[in-house]
């Protein structure tokens, strides 16, 4: 079982890096790039005070697993450790790699269902060997009586009773959220509705590709290769360019399909609010917040190399992503990227554009199936910035609309407050402008009753996402 001791030591090591700032996707990211083997391997020996073996692919897959799991589940798994060892007062002080390891244990045995003997043999090792023999023991301690409780069917859980708020609390351990979340969506779809919301963040993600007909290459042409690489896949039902993988992603990666430009890794949502757009060829248009860029050169494939994309985000770094992606997709001819923040842009710019699209900052909240450990990381005040963060960013990119042009403004959340409600209030300060209904762009299943696009995760099994397309009637 030594290669189970190796994903232990690897995800403890990468749960570290994540609770101390870094990003999941970053961290995930690595395992495609050419010198990721080499970075793990020195971080790991520098946490942990001595060298291991590199990970290959079998057990780098593993290991993503687990440290997703443990991000999605802490909440409850560190109540079960509270709740299991009677020294419960000392654990919140305990070292953080001690409670990394004993949230990959407790994991691994209640959501994995991996054997109990081998779970607390290699997790009892790793600690006693990087840490001391008292953490050993407290490990092979807890971890048992996990194991017994499980297998008895007598973990702890906290009732959910009493008033609302009691019954968030209790539900935002059971379902490893925020408080704030879970209360904010009980009262937006009801506790049954919140529930399943909750359920579906938890679930393994699943990932589309899309088929780069900026190269010429269809969908029947990407099948073909996804079959030559027994890769499973199916057709999307809404968009005629995406195939969606429920595994092998990795495999896609590493035969080298996104690294040439035949395919790009973008969810249906992001597509269909792409078709909400609607590009045109010999259109311009702005894509306000581009970076790092899957709906601007997805909307650039749909001008068949005629009109423009004008690119603008804050961040160079990411800019550069995408005038790469955009060269790697024959892209590059019909996109511009501009580094500026769109409200100093619009201030200064005599461009009006045919078409404009603000994909704005939001909290994301559509999205925390692929992004687990950003629900650690929004608190209700960054939700009540980006909310007026929207709202500027609106009025700028409405001032590129030419008369008689579109505007569409997007999101990945699921929240009310940075959706309907900000193109409510932006209706009310901008008389000239009016909801165009999007029912000749995307199927009826996702058409809101004023006339908006909503993907929702536990209805349509997609990404959490928003657009309402805006038509400006005078100047």
């Amino acid at each position: 079982m030594f290669w189970v001791f190796l994903c232990v030591e690897a995800s403890a090591v990468r749960l570290l890096r994540i609770e101390q700032g870094g990003a999941f996707a970053d961290l995930l990211s690595a395992d495609c790039r050419e010198n990721a083997i080499d970075d793990e391997m020195d971080y790991i020996q520098r946490t942990l005070g001595f060298r291991t073996n590199p990970l290959d692919a079998r057990n780098t897959r593993l290991v993503t697993d687990i440290v997703a799991g443990v991000v999605r589940w802490k909440r409850y798994l560190d109540y079960l450790i509270f709740s299991l060892y009677n020294g419960a007062t000392k654990v919140k002080n305990m070292e953080p790699l001690l409670q990394q390891i004993l949230r990959i244990g407790v994991y691994e045995i209640v959501k994995l269902g991996m054997p109990p003997y081998a779970v607390v043999n290699e997790n009892v090792t790793l600690a006693r060997a990087a840490l001391r023999a008292g953490a050993g023991n407290m490990v092979n301690g807890i971890l048992r009586r996990v194991a017994s409780d499980r297998e008895k069917d007598m973990l702890p859980l906290p009732k959910v009773e009493g008033d609302n708020r009691s019954k968030a609390r209790a539900l935002s351990v059971k379902y490893s959220h925020p408080v704030w979340m879970v209360r904010r969506w009980m009262t937006y779809l009801g506790q049954e509705g919140a529930i399943q919301l909750m359920e579906w963040n938890n679930s393994p993600p699943s990932f589309s590709l899309r088929a780069n007909s900026g190269r010429g290459v269809s969908r029947d042409d990407l099948v073909l290769l996804l079959n030559k690489l027994k890769v499973p896949h199916e057709l999307s039902p809404h968009m005629t360019e995406f195939v969606r993988l429920s595994m092998g992603l990795q495999n896609v990666i590493q035969a080298g399909l996104l690294k040439e430009g035949i395919c790009a890794v973008q969810d249906e949502a992001a597509g269909l609010v792409v078709s909400v757009v609607d590009p045109q060829p010999g259109e311009t248009i702005i894509d306000c917040c581009a970076a790092p860029g899957g709906k601007a050169l997805f909307m650039a494939s749909r001008l068949q190399g005629q009109g423009s994309i004008i690119a603008i985000d804050v961040n160079q770094a990411r800019l550069r992503v995408l005038e790469a992606a955009a060269k790697v997709q024959f892209l590059d001819s019909v996109v511009n990227a501009c580094q500026d923040d769109i409200r100093s842009f619009a201030a200064g710019a005599s461009i009006r554009a045919d078409k404009v699209l603000l994909d704005a900052p939001c909290s994301g909240l559509g999205v925390l199936c692929k992004k687990p450990d950003l629900r650690w990381k929004r608190t209700l005040k960054d939700l009540e910035q980006l909310i007026l963060l929207q709202d500027e960013l609106l009025d700028a990119a409405s001032l590129l609309v030419k008369p008689g042009g579109i505007l569409v403004y997007s999101t990945c959340s699921v929240d009310p407050g940075e959706n309907n409600e900000r193109v409510e209030s932006f209706l009310t300060r901008h008389p000239e402008f009016i909801v165009e209904a999007v029912h000749k762009y995307v199927p009826n299943e996702f058409i809101s009753e004023e006339g908006f696009f909503i993907s929702h995760p536990t209805k349509h099994f997609l990404d959490g996402a928003f657009a309402a397309r805006l038509f400006r009637v005078s100047i």
